[in-house]
């Protein structure tokens, strides 16, 4: 066939065909690399892929949850003996709930005019109360100054009256560190139709109403000490209670459907989720009311400023299954004998698939041929007789035309490496065997 005319190279290269040639090269080092390569990748997806991160598994992170609460315990506050109705807000057994540990309490409110009691509305004549927002925190400024007792005079308001006042310094209800909370929550994943609960099963014979939650001896169990509650969530109890905050009670679901029921069992962690001491409004607090009418008809009403502790309950996802996240030792359906060394913070359910085992088969198989692919830079860029490396390993076939002349086995061709009576050639499979 005639030469190709330059113009037209260009189309005679596009439509050339590359197909494999095999060349045994005989190297150590790059043996060695090559053989290195593949047994990384081969321990990369045994080891991380499916038995660490479980990838012939089908999974499910779309969880329905429900959570009830109850709280119990008797407190005493100022004088009067509290129970839950008193102290817990609101009162519906949700998964978000306050139990108030300090109350600033402002008696017999009724509608009219009184002297502000915030310290800076103080006053000297009707001008300085001129000019300010017309709101307070209590009321609706009038513009007159008038006297607050009988050496300090205030801008006069419009709203409830007496107005608040918040800086007393009130006794904190320390019982509430004894009080316990029972967690009730059910799950479901609806992809595998499994459903589960914190609770031991009907006739399991497990003493729930003596159990309290322990990270180590009773992780398992569904009634938490407040006072536990908070000491696991990094804060003093004393503290907390004084200016209020906020503690999220977080269960993770860690479910291997691969093995028993039994062993899908939820993981509880705590934290606090407001802003710590340092922020501008530290603590959590909150105001409420309570109506009633007067002998002389008079609507009146008992402010209460309530500062405590809100637990935030939460149930969710996105979370490897995993044979490891398991204990290892069962005493019964429901009880744990081995501490949890690791905890969850979110759910998910897994269970074999073919789908996504072929899948991460085949790339495991694909991704092997990188150490072919690392090999040959390396023979063709850097080691010494890369050129000869390359005159073995390409070959230019014409479309059509005589043959070369069969190569003597015993010629030296240039840039050959080593004697060349090392090097062999098959006339059959097209394998070259090089020796370095």
């Amino acid at each position: 066939m005639p030469p190709p005319r330059p113009g037209t190279r260009w189309v005679t290269d596009f439509f050339s065909y590359e197909t494999t040639k095999s060349v045994v090269v005989k190297s150590w080092v790059v043996g060695a690399i090559n053989r290195g390569v593949q047994l990384l990748i081969l321990t990369y997806f045994i080891g991380w892929v499916f038995l660490h991160e479980k990838a012939y598994q089908v999974r499910d992170t779309v969880i329905e949850s429900s959570v009830v609460t109850k709280v119990k315990g008797i407190g005493h506050y100022a004088g009067r003996v509290l129970d839950t109705a008193d102290y817990v807000t609101p009162h519906q057994g949700t998964s978000v709930f306050v139990v108030v540990t300090k109350q600033i309490l402002t008696e017999n409110q009724a509608q009219g005019v009184c002297p502000e009691s915030e310290a800076e509305y103080r006053c000297t004549a009707d001008r300085d109360c001129r000019g300010k927002s017309p709101a307070t925190g209590s009321g609706v400024l009038t513009g007159r100054c008038v006297p607050y007792n009988g050496t300090l005079r205030t801008c006069e308001i419009r709203g409830w009256c007496p107005p608040e006042v918040d800086t007393v310094d009130v006794p904190v209800m320390l019982e509430a560190e004894n009080f316990t909370l029972f967690i009730k929550n059910s799950i479901r994943f609806p992809l595998f139709g499994f459903e589960k609960a914190n609770l031991p099963p009907p006739g399991s014979g497990g003493e729930l109403g003596r159990c309290r939650f322990h990270p180590e001896r009773q992780p398992l169990c569904p009634i938490l000490r407040l006072g536990d509650v908070v000491r696991l969530a990094g804060q003093d109890f004393p503290t907390l209670a004084a200016t209020g905050g906020v503690l999220g009670i977080k269960i993770g679901w860690v479910c291997d459907l691969d093995h028993a029921w039994e062993r899908c069992l939820p993981r509880y962690s705590f934290t606090r989720l407001d802003g710590l001491a340092r922020t501008p409004a530290p603590g959590y607090n909150f105001r409420h009311a309570r109506y009633y009418r007067w002998q002389d008809g008079t609507e009146r009403r008992t402010l209460t400023k309530a500062f405590g502790i809100r637990f935030d309950v939460l149930v969710y996802g996105n979370v490897r299954a995993g044979l490891g996240a398991f204990p290892r030792t069962l005493e019964g359906p429901w009880r744990v004998g081995t501490p949890l060394q690791r905890v969850s913070l979110h759910s998910q359910a897994g269970k074999f698939g073919i789908v996504p085992t072929l899948i991460n088969t085949v790339a495991a198989f694909t991704s092997i041929g990188v150490g072919t692919v690392l090999c040959d830079i390396i023979l063709l860029n850097f080691l010494k007789g890369a050129e000869h490396y390359k005159a073995r390993k390409f070959e230019e076939v014409p479309e059509a035309g005589v043959p070369a002349p069969p190569t003597s086995p015993t010629a030296c061709p240039p840039g050959a490496l080593g004697g060349c009576s090392r090097d062999k050639q098959s006339t059959d499979s097209g394998t070259f065997s090089l020796g370095l």
